[in-house]
């Protein structure tokens, strides 16, 4: 069961989180007797003496649990429900409900394979290599069913009774804590898990890491994390969005642009997605600027029309107001005016044909000015007020004063421009 990745980029560091996979479920009757010293010698608790004596249903044990774990329901049901039902082991009992329990599992029942595990566990007749193990699987069934508290005392009772220490165990303990928002404590699992001598870390436990950092506030450590992984990852997209999305909520920009510039430079950048963050990266750092915006707008287009040249990034109504918006913060009339155009016939309001009426007014092309604001105006804006105070310009440029007056009075209508236009019109004599 997984997760889908949260790594949409410039609304924050969502990060990509995996649940744990599906368990190794149960092993055959044999190879628990075999392996139960080995695993757990220093358990607390005392491995009870076994009541399987009937070698005909330890064979159909067997079976049945090879048919839990190969995916053959119907076959570790025939055998195993049985056993469930009829035994008079409670060996057998047990394992045989571990073994329905995945079978549940993989139907996607994990609640009933919680219910199974559980009176499992409560009949107590196993071997502690056994029976630990389905405690390990039970703590791994509650991360699934969204129990985190739950998960994270069954897998510190595993490793108290046990006596027993893995690097996943406190990987899925690290899980369960970001679950729950317990960001301190699951960065703490996720560090013993790293440190642990049989640790072979894997990319999900560096997301929760990372992600715990973010939203606890310790954005720099998520950025030098990601980073990192970055460099150990050059071509991997998630690595290189995560990065991206960590640097952005550090405010670390430049940081930021560079990782995908590099990337670019490399080929790695592959999605519509990545071109436009890119671009946009650059604007927010042109806009954040005390200097002049012009520079990094100019490097906004330059990425946005390598990736519509490459056909990575689609001629869409977004993408091409994107391109006017960057174009008008860097001075580029005519380039802003032709994508603002481009835009409009796929645009579903008029803000737009505002905008590019806007840039008409400042080369004075006061009619076309006029009757693309009066389109926008039409096809509805989020700022009336605005549109309106600039079509009683546009006919004021005309030298149509009537026009002007009734656009302005329409202006003094809005609360947000009620006062401008209210002197506007006292000044040009209108009461």
């Amino acid at each position: 069961m997984k997760h889908a990745p949260l790594t949409t980029m410039l609304t924050g560091a969502a990060l990509a989180l995996a649940l744990a996979s599906a368990p190794a479920i149960a092993r055959s009757h044999s190879e628990s007797k075999e392996k139960a010293a080995s695993l757990y010698p220093n358990a607390t608790r005392t491995a009870p003496k076994l009541d399987l004596t009937s070698e005909k249903e330890s064979k159909a044990l067997n079976e049945g649990l090879a048919a839990a774990n190969s995916g053959d329901k119907a076959k570790a049901t025939e055998l195993l429900q049985p056993i469930i039902d009829k035994s008079k082991s409670q060996y057998a009992k047990a394992l045989a409900m571990q073994g329905m329990a995945s079978v549940a599992y993989n139907g996607g029942d994990v609640k009933g394979a919680i219910n199974l595990l559980q009176q499992a566990l409560a009949d107590g007749v196993m071997p502690n290599d056994t029976y630990f193990q389905l405690q390990y699987e039970l703590a791994q069934f509650y991360l699934a069913d969204q129990q985190y508290q739950k998960s994270i005392d069954t897998v510190e009772k595993w490793r108290a009774e046990g006596k027993r220490e893995t690097a996943d165990s406190y990987a899925l303990e690290g899980n369960a804590y970001y679950r729950l928002q317990k960001y301190p404590e699951a960065i703490a699992a996720i560090k013993k898990a790293q440190a642990m001598p049989d640790s072979k870390p894997k990319a999900s436990w560096n997301q929760i890491l990372m992600a715990s950092y973010a939203e606890s506030g310790q954005s720099g450590q998520a950025a030098d994390l990601a980073q990192q992984q970055l460099a150990a990852n050059p071509n991997d997209p998630d690595a290189l969005n995560n990065a991206v999305a960590v640097l952005m909520q550090a405010q670390k920009y430049p940081e930021a642009i560079k990782v995908m510039e590099d990337a670019r430079a490399k080929g790695n950048l592959k999605t519509e997605k990545q071109y436009v963050n890119l671009a946009k990266l650059y604007l927010i750092t042109g806009q954040n600027s005390s200097s002049d915006p012009k520079p990094d707008a100019d490097k906004a287009i330059a990425v946005l029309n390598d990736g519509m040249g490459k056909g990575v990034v689609t001629p869409s109504y977004d993408n091409y107001k994107l391109l006017g918006d960057a174009a008008l913060i860097g001075g580029e009339q005519s380039q802003a005016l032709a994508a603002y155009k481009k835009a409009m016939p796929m645009a579903k309001d008029g803000e737009v044909a505002v905008r590019a009426g806007q840039v008409l007014m400042t080369e004075n092309k006061y009619r076309e000015a006029k009757s693309l604001i009066q389109q926008g105006i039409d096809k509805g804006v989020q700022h009336t007020g605005m549109a309106y105070m600039m079509l009683a310009e546009a006919n004021r440029g005309l030298k149509d004063k009537p026009a002007a007056i009734a656009a302005m009075r329409k202006a003094a209508q809005d609360p947000a421009t009620a006062g401008k236009a209210k002197a506007w019109l006292k000044k040009a004599g209108v009461k």
